[in-house]
This record gives structure tokens, C-alpha cells and sequence, in this order.
């Protein structure tokens, strides 16, 4: 073998870095111990939330700070060690993932001043309905929409006032230039919210945090490893963080008065459209209850009243009035009325409505304080105040967070807990002024509003100079920590919807740990055992070989910052397939040059020699299958896609290159290896099968196969998951004896009416729960985050389903609690959903069509492309009638989802892996027996690889076989595609594929093809 210096250079050079990736984890460990112990000393248990709330705190603590050194080369901080290894998933840790899609909207309105022109409007609109069934991004999406409704307008006139674009786009600038601008902008929106979400993520403490973003599409995916609340995390990442500040606009009578005329306009209108009496005004009472507390901001001091009821004689006397309760003298001075927490979200519509807006002051904006007024009880009630504020002619507040330079919670004097502020210089003169104001027109309030609502309105004694002020808004020291931080990174330009989420609880991840493990280990063991038996000293070699290879491949996953998810292990897996098969291959052809009395080291060389070709080929076609996956997948997919490249690459070196030189040493040292033992010396050495005689028994099988899987497609259909219809979808542990349509029945109700999805997984007391419900709702329902609403309503249905009323939502929603619980989450919004159905599409054909074209490329003739990729639709058509015709019938989860896509291009790449190998022994024998006819000679080529065939085949099912029975629940479905796959692969490599090369070649063109293809490399 020629190289082999260079061969040895690299192999010690790659276990070299393999080690020291290794040697990492030694000081991790050091300092993971050490919070475990200082978790233990403080929380006083070994486990549970108290104990890695600890554990987490300490590891946040030392984070940044050196704690291993290596002499002369370089020191290494916690986060430094962490970054070079391996990194778990969610499905194998437990935590979030978030897929948070940049909403452009509202960039494209401040960038045209909040025009309202109607076109203009239509077209952002448009945009965005588009976005959620395309891959496009959004700005292109406007420029089409806009061209559909300008008419004669022109975007210039927008755009041109707005000094951020002084300079770039005046009256007479071309709407195409003004696109090509607004997409330049937009592209630095983008990113600069993906790096103030990273800066978030960092305060947020969490440990290997991976976050990425989807620039083509404006998403950013995020991995919250170990996080636990979720709503905590949800909120960090989406809010905005807008802090304003506004002076308030007392309530007097014309206030009030400006209340009634539009409540009696808007009674009117709807009386009209009823077709009654405009004239008739029903009378309302109400009573008011109020008490008083205090509330501090700095030296500020402030006064509000606090409310536990509204009665009225008649809930239909005006349609403001039927909601909202005005302030009668009672609540202050600056407070206009209150509503109930349900109705905040219709009032504000009301007060909206341009005939009731032209009624107030043309400067009154309203906003709704953040915190419900205290009951009677001193517990919050369920009613809110809202306030009247002084809107500046800009449009914009006079003050607002961009000031702000530093922030930090702590508490005040009284003991409430305050975020304390500092200000540069020119918000300080703001500040002072606007305090200075207010002071002097006596007592009056400024409000301090975050993302619309107002967390404190407190009146104003003196003015604030110094740039430093607190904010109170009823804060506990952990919310007021977040928000600090927040500030302190600094609000986002562009808002966040969040359109894919997942939560897995910690112990469903320990879980799949240790179910994966049990399938890695098992499937390694039974093909070493394999290897062992039918090869003897080279299964030995083939063992040295494999082992190299899983050291190299998590080395090198490591070294990359690679996230590790159970698609992945499957992937692993599977390269434990695909480098048995290339050893396969070798050792194969090394016997058949054996059998026919070369010497060993002849046959040795010869067998490898002869295998470079077929092993080539197997493994391009497999990385074309890798890039597509990586290419079109996102989360997982993705991570399944780098480990099944880097398996490949690994395993040709290892398998081959490596597997070889320690053959030729133990030869050069030992004199002799065995390639087979006692039972399989002659094991497929005489196969004589005439294949291509049975090749229309084999077309018809396979047309009743093909016909039979769409009858069952179109009939039965997919359990589709979420991934591809969008929806939430919940895995309830049951503490009891539940059917399936009982909760199904309980929580229609909850849903609004919708019923749910519920099926059965894992075990007789776990639900998959799948429901639609606001799952195309962004904004805040009654007050509440949707999938909040939607966790409430879960609860509820839950609950009444199960007859246990002792049941708290705390308890439900807390993935780590005993008894009736969540133990995961996942929501798909329309918008990814659509993406994830798109890039199914495109995965699966331009796979297909990349194959053909390398197909075409290496053995010159269609005939071939044609026969593989027909082959290729056969397999692929009947795995997923298969699936269609078993899911709800085999016990385990067979949702079709992206692990399945990705199951499917893995059976295309066995499948080819497969079939190339017979194509590459027919160009062979083409070469080698001119003077048959080709029948005969695909029938030998077929016969002869046909031992590499069954035992490549029988190793990898071996191994997905062990996968689907000892596997987590989640990935017994991938598992099953596989095995299937793996099948029906076989079976068309030989009756499929090459009985349409035969038939599409006459023997005059096979001798035509033998004087163009390569020459004879076997001698006989």
C-alpha cells in the first residue's frame, strides 16, 4: 500500500486531538463536582429543583473565571471547557428549544413613521399572511404585495421623512432602490436582534446554550439545555423591553364626559346596525370600593387606589360602559376607569375606533397598568387600571430605554424590590426636565411604561438630576433580576413571535440516556460478535477498526461544538452499519481472490484494490444524502445530517485506510490472517441464482407492493405531527386509568370546543395530546401569553378527565413532579410548519436528483440513473405505506415527522449504498466477460456480491432492529422506517434496479460499453 507514512501521520495525529479533546472533561468534572457538593451543602438533598437551581447558580458563578490552566499555551474558563465538548440535546438532557421567527412588521411601519396609509398597510399585511407558505423572506414578500396594491402611489414619500434613512432615500428614489434599501436594514435588524437574544441567553445562566440563526428566513433557533422554566426563558428571549416614560394627563371632567359621548357613539352605531331606536340610553350604576397603599420610585412618591368590584344595574347599557368601570372621583387623579383583565384587549379596540379617538385630547394616548389593583384581601384582584398619557406630536415618548446605561435590582428602603437605573448624560437632562415639570404643575405623575403597560405612575415631589431613578412595580427579586438584565442588554429593534417550541423534562432525557445507550452498546456488541464469528483474525482488525472510529467520531463531533440528540445517535448507529459494510466489501473480494489461488498478500492487495471503487461510490452517494439533510433540516435533522457526514468520512478512514494497515502489519509480523472460520469459509461461495429469470415475478410483486402502499396512503393517510400541521402537542403522564377518549372528551370543552388529538404512547397512562388551539395566536389572549391559555385549558380537561381536584396546575405544568404531569411540550406554528413541509419536498427530490446526476456522471449511461432512482421511488413509496397502513396499530409512535423525512433519504442512501455496489460489479464483469451475453453476466456480477449483500444487510438490521426494541419511545418510529427500509432496499437493489438496467441495455450495446468503460482490473 502506497502512503503508508502518510496514512500513519494522520491517524497519529487525529488520536493525538482526539485525546487532548478527551483530557477536557477531567478539570469539567472537577469543577461540576464541586457545584454538586456546594448544590448538596445548600439545598440539603442530592437531587430535585432546589438542588440544580443550586448547582446552576454556582456554575453561572464561575462561569467567566479561569479554573484550569495549561503552562505556556493557555487558561480556560468553565464556559471555555464546556465549548470543547460534546454537547447534549434536549432529548437527552431535557430543556427548550425555541424557533423565534423576526417579526419585520413592525420595522417596515417605523421605518415609514407610522403611516397609515391603507396600501401601504395591505401590502405589510399581505406580506405577512404570505410568510407562512413560503420559505421567501419578508421584505421580498412586501415588495410583491406592495406592487399588487400601490396603484399610482410610490414607497418613497413613506420612507423619505425618517431621519434614519436621511440621506439614503429621498422623494424621487425608485421603489426598487427603496426595497434594496429597506432589505439592507432589515438584514442589520435581523441581526442585531440575534445578538442581543445571545447576550439575553447569557444572563439567563445557562450552560452550553446553542443558538443559531436562519438569516434566509429570519429565524432564530435557539437550545436552552436543563432549563426548566419555561415561561421564565419564553419571556427573556421575546420581550421587548421597551422602557418609556411619559407624563400623565390628569383626569378631569372633560374626561369623563369625552367616556360618555363615546360610549353613547359607539351604543348608538351598534343600536343603528340592530335596527333600534338610536335615542334610548340605558342607565348604569356602579359601586367602587377603595383603600390606598404607597409606591416609590427614587424620592418619587406615589398614591393609588385600590378597587375589588364593579356592579352595574344593566351590563348592556353602552358598550364601553358594559366593560369598563370610569373613575368617579375614587381612583386618583390620573387613573380614566377599570375593566376586568378579560376585557383590556376590547377596550382598548373601543377607545381606538377613530369617531370615539376624536373625542379625547389629540395628545391622550392610554395605557394599562401592568399589575392588577389589589382586592379587599390584599391579594390581586382581577381588575386594572388604566391611565391617560401626554403623547408628545412625535409620536414617540420623551424618554425612553436607549438612555438607560446601567441596571440593577435590589431592595428599596420599604422593602420592595426596585430596578434602579442610570441614565447618560442627555437622558439625565431629559429626565430632570420632565421631573422638573411636573413638579412645578403641582404634584402631577409621569408613568414608566415596559412594552405598553405601566409597571409604576408615581407623582413627582422635586425634580431628579442626577440621571439615577428605581422602578417598583410589585416585583419579586427574580423577576426584577430579569429585567435588569434586560435592560442593561438593551431592548430589541424587532419584535419575536415565537412559531416553534419544545420542552422535555430532565428525566425524560435521563430516559432516552440510558434506553440509547442500551441500544448503542447492544448493536455494537452484536456486530463485533458478527464480525468475530464469520471473519475470525480479520473480524479482530474490523473491531480495532470500529472502535477507532466511534473515538474519532465523538472527537470530532466535540471539536465542532456539536449538539448530540437521539436522531444522532441513530446516526451513530448507522455509521456502525456503513463501516461494517465497507470491511464487508474488502473482506468479501479479498476471499473470492483466495478461493481462486492467489497468494494472501495478492489477495489482499487485489481485494482492496477492487473495493475502492464500490466503497467510493456507496459512501458519495450517502454524503449526498448527509448534505441534502443538512441543507433543507433544522434542529435535530440538522445535528443527524453533521454526525451521518462525519460517520462516513470517519468510517473511510478507519474502515479502509487504517482497517488496511494493520492487516499488512499483522502480516509482515505474524505471516497469516484469517478471513473466515470454519462455518463460513464456503458460506455464499457457490451461489447460482439466474435472477434476471425471475425479474417478472419480481416486477409484479413489486407493483402490487408500490400500488398496495398508495391505496393505503391515500385511504389511511399519516399521523402527521405537529412538525408538519402546525399545533401544541403534550405528552401527559397519567397518575391512574384513563382511556384515550375519555380525556379527549374532557378537554373538548377547555379547547373551545375544538377536540384534541389524544393518542396513547409508550404505556397505558401516557397521552400524546395534539391540539390547533391559538396556536395561530401571537398576541396576548385576555391578558395571557397563548401558551398559557392553552396550558390552563390542558389542565382543566386533565384534571375533570382524571376526578383528581387536589391536582394544582404548578404541579401539572412542572415537568419534574410526581404523579399526573407534563413531561414535554412542543408548539409548531403555521409559519414552520409550512417551512418544515417545504423543505420535506425539496430534501427528498433534489436528493434524488443529486444521486442521478452522480450516477449518470460514473457509469456514463442513463440506463443506470434510471434503474437507481426508480428503485430509489419504489423503496421510499412503500416505507410510507407501510407507515400508513401501521401507525395506531404497532403500539408505538409513528407520527410522520422531520425524523421521518430524515428515516426516508437514510433508506434512499442504504438503498443506493446498496445498489451501486451491484452496478459497480456489473460495469466489472462487463469489462472482464466480453463474450457472454448480459444476462449471464449480471446474473454472475448479482451472485457474486450477493454474500456482501445478505451479511451488509443482516449487520445494519441487526443494529436499527436493536435501536426500534431498545430505543427511546420517541425514536422507535425512525427506527422502524429504517428496518423497513432496509428491507425493501435490498430486495430492489437486486429485483429492481438491475432488472431495469438489464432491460434497458441489448447485447450489442453491453459490448459497446465495454470498449468505452475502464479496464479489466480481475483476472480469472
Amino acid at each position: 500500500m502506497q502512503g503508508k507514512g502518510i496514512i500513519k501521520f494522520f491517524l497519529v495525529v487525529m488520536l493525538l486531538v482526539t485525546i487532548f479533546q478527551y483530557f477536557f472533561y477531567i478539570p469539567t468534572n472537577s469543577v461540576e463536582n464541586d457545584a454538586a457538593d456546594y448544590a448538596e451543602e445548600t439545598s440539603g438533598e442530592t437531587d430535585g429543583k432546589e438542588f440544580r437551581d443550586a448547582r446552576a447558580l454556582y456554575l453561572d458563578s464561575i462561569s467567566d473565571q479561569e479554573v484550569f490552566k495549561i503552562p505556556l499555551l493557555k487558561s480556560y474558563t468553565y464556559n471555555d471547557l464546556k465549548a470543547q465538548q460534546l454537547a447534549l440535546g434536549l432529548d437527552l438532557k431535557g430543556g427548550m428549544s425555541v424557533v423565534l421567527q423576526v417579526d419585520l412588521r413592525e420595522f417596515i411601519r417605523k421605518m415609514a413613521r407610522n403611516s397609515k396609509d391603507p396600501a401601504l398597510e395591505k401590502a405589510i399585511e399581505e406580506a405577512s399572511q404570505a410568510q407562512k407558505a413560503t420559505q421567501d423572506d419578508y421584505i421580498s414578500l412586501f415588495a410583491d404585495a406592495w406592487e399588487a396594491n400601490k396603484g399610482s402611489k410610490r414607497l418613497a414619500p413613506f420612507f423619505s421623512r425618517n431621519d434614519a434613512l436621511a440621506g439614503e432615500i429621498d422623494q424621487n428614489t425608485s421603489d426598487a432602490e427603496v426595497i434594496r434599501i429597506l432589505r439592507e436594514k432589515a438584514t442589520e435588524t435581523v441581526g442585531l436582534t440575534y445578538n442581543l437574544v445571545s447576550r439575553r441567553i447569557d444572563q439567563l445562566g445557562v450552560v452550553q446554550p446553542n443558538i443559531n440563526l436562519d438569516a434566509e428566513r429570519d429565524l432564530i433557533l435557539v437550545e436552552l439545555p436543563g432549563v426548566e422554566n419555561s415561561k421564565r426563558a419564553r419571556s427573556i428571549l421575546t420581550t421587548a423591553a421597551n422602557l418609556e416614560f411619559f407624563d400623565v394627563l390628569p383626569i378631569d371632567n372633560a374626561s369623563i364626559q369625552a367616556l360618555i359621548a363615546a360610549d353613547q357613539a359607539l351604543d348608538r352605531r351598534a343600536k343603528i346596525a340592530a335596527g333600534r331606536d338610536s335615542n334610548y340610553v340605558e342607565e348604569v350604576t356602579y359601586r367602587l370600593d377603595t383603600f390606598y397603599k404607597s409606591d416609590d420610585l427614587g424620592n418619587l412618591t406615589d398614591e393609588i387606589d385600590r378597587v375589588d368590584s364593579i356592579e352595574t344595574t344593566n351590563q348592556t347599557a353602552g358598550p364601553i360602559f358594559s366593560i369598563f368601570s370610569p373613575n368617579n372621583g375614587n381612583l386618583g387623579p390620573a387613573v380614566l376607569g377599570i375593566a376586568t383583565k378579560s376585557n383590556l384587549e376590547k377596550v382598548n379596540e373601543m377607545l381606538a375606533d377613530p369617531e370615539v379617538a376624536r373625542l379625547f385630547p389629540r395628545n391622550a394616548t392610554f395605557r394599562w397598568e401592568a399589575n392588577a389593583l389589589p382586592g379587599q384581601d390584599g391579594q390581586p384582584s382581577d381588575l386594572y387600571a388604566l391611565y391617560q398619557l401626554n403623547m408628545p406630536r412625535s409620536g414617540e415618548a420623551p424618554l425612553s430605554g436607549e438612555y438607560v446605561t446601567d441596571a440593577d435590582a435590589g431592595p428599596q428602603p420599604d422593602g420592595q424590590i426596585a430596578v434602579n437605573l442610570g441614565m447618560n448624560s442627555e437622558g439625565a437632562a431629559i429626565w430632570a426636565r420632565m421631573t422638573t415639570e411636573a413638579s412645578n404643575a403641582g404634584n402631577r405623575q409621569v408613568a414608566i411604561v415596559l412594552d405598553d403597560r405601566i409597571v409604576s405612575a408615581p407623582r413627582v415631589n422635586g425634580p431628579i438630576t442626577g440621571g439615577n431613578t428605581a422602578i417598583t412595580g410589585g416585583f419579586n427579586v427574580e423577576e426584577a433580576r430579569d429585567l435588569a438584565n434586560i435592560l442593561q442588554v438593551g431592548r430589541l429593534p424587532a419584535r419575536l413571535d415565537v412559531v416553534q417550541e419544545s420542552i422535555i423534562g430532565p428525566s425524560l432525557g435521563a430516559e432516552n440516556i440510558r434506553s440509547s445507550m442500551i441500544a448503542l452498546i447492544a448493536g455494537f456488541i452484536l456486530v463485533l460478535l458478527f464480525m468475530l464469528l464469520y471473519y475470525g483474525g480479520a473480524g479482530v482488525v474490523s473491531i480495532i477498526s470500529l472502535l477507532l472510529n466511534l473515538v474519532f467520531i465523538f472527537g470530532i463531533l466535540a471539536s465542532f461544538g456539536t449538539v448530540l440528540t437521539l436522531p444522532g445517535i441513530a446516526g451513530i448507529l448507522l455509521t456502525i452499519g456503513m463501516a461494517v459494510d465497507a470491511n464487508v466489501i474488502i473482506y468479501e473480494r479479498i476471499r473470492e481472490e483466495l478461493r481462486i489461488g492467489k497468494t494472501l498478500k495478492n489477495a489482499i492487495d487485489d481485494g482492496y484494490s477492487n473495493s475502492y471503487s464500490a466503497i467510493v461510490d456507496a459512501n458519495v452517494t450517502t454524503l449526498l444524502v448527509a448534505g441534502t439533510l443538512y441543507f433543507f433540516g433544522v434542529g435535530p435533522i440538522k445535528g443527524f445530517a453533521v454526525v451521518l457526514g462525519i460517520g462516513v468520512l470517519s468510517s473511510l478512514f478507519t474502515a479502509v485506510l487504517v482497517n488496511r494497515l494493520i492487516i499488512e502489519w499483522w502480516v509482515e509480523k505474524y505471516g497469516n490472517i484469517s478471513f473466515w472460520t470454519g462455518f463460513s469459509k464456503n458460506l455464499f461461495a457457490n451461489v447460482n441464482v439466474d435472477w434476471m429469470g425471475k425479474r417478472k415475478i419480481a416486477y409484479a410483486l413489486s407493483a402490487f407492493l408500490v400500488l398496495g402502499s398508495i391505496a393505503a396512503i391515500v385511504t389511511r393517510g399519516f399521523d402527521l405531527s405537529v412538525d408538519f400541521q402546525g399545533g401544541y402537542s403534550y405528552i401527559v403522564a397519567v397518575d391512574g386509568a384513563v382511556d384515550g377518549q375519555t380525556l379527549r372528551e374532557s378537554l373538548t370543552a377547555p379547547f373551545d370546543g375544538n377536540a384534541p388529538t389524544v393518542k396513547a404512547v409508550d404505556g397505558d397512562n401516557t397521552f400524546n395530546v395534539v391540539t390547533k388551539y391559538l396556536v395561530n395566536e401571537t398576541d396576548l389572549v385576555n391578558g395571557e401569553e397563548p401558551q398559557e391559555v392553552v396550558l390552563a385549558a390542558l389542565y382543566e380537561g386533565v384534571k375533570d378527565a382524571t376526578g383528581n381536584s387536589a391536582l394544582t396546575l404548578e404541579d401539572f405544568s412542572s415537568t419534574e413532579s410526581a404523579g399526573t404531569r407534563i413531561t414535554s411540550v412542543s408548539k409548531v406554528g403555521p409559519t414552520i410548519a409550512d417551512d418544515i413541509k417545504s423543505s420535506a419536498y425539496w430534501a427528498g427530490g433534489i436528493g434524488l436528483l443529486f444521486i442521478g446526476l452522480y450516477l449518470l456522471a460514473r457509469f456514463s449511461k442513463i440506463r443506470y440513473s434510471i434503474g437507481a432512482v426508480v428503485a430509489l421511488f419504489h423503496d421510499s413509496i412503500i416505507v410510507m405505506g407501510v407507515f400508513a397502513l401501521s401507525w395506531g396499530r404497532l403500539g408505538f409512535n409513528m407520527e410522520v415527522d422531520q425524523a421521518f423525512i430524515a428515516a426516508i433519504l437514510t433508506v434512499i442512501g442504504y438503498s443506493i449504498n446498496d445498489t451501486v455496489i451491484v452496478f459497480d460489479r456489473i460495469r466489472e464483469f462487463l469489462n472482464t466477460y466480453v463474450s457472454q451475453d448480459k444476462t449471464t453476466v449480471i446474473n454472475n456480477a448479482i451472485n457474486s456480491t450477493v454474500s456482501r449483500t445478505v451479511i451488509t444487510s443482516l449487520t445494519t438490521a441487526l443494529v436499527v432492529l436493536v435501536l426500534l426494541l431498545f430505543g427511546g419511545a420517541s425514536i422507535k418510529g425512525f427506527a422502524f422506517a429504517l428496518l423497513v427500509g432496509i428491507i425493501i432496499g435490498t430486495y430492489s437493489s437486486i429485483f429492481v434496479a438491475t432488472p431495469i438496467v438489464h432491460d434497458l441495455t441489448s447485447d450489442s450495446e453491453a459490448r459497446e460499453t465495454v470498449v468505452v468503460s475502464e479496464p479489466a482490473t480481475t483476472t480469472v
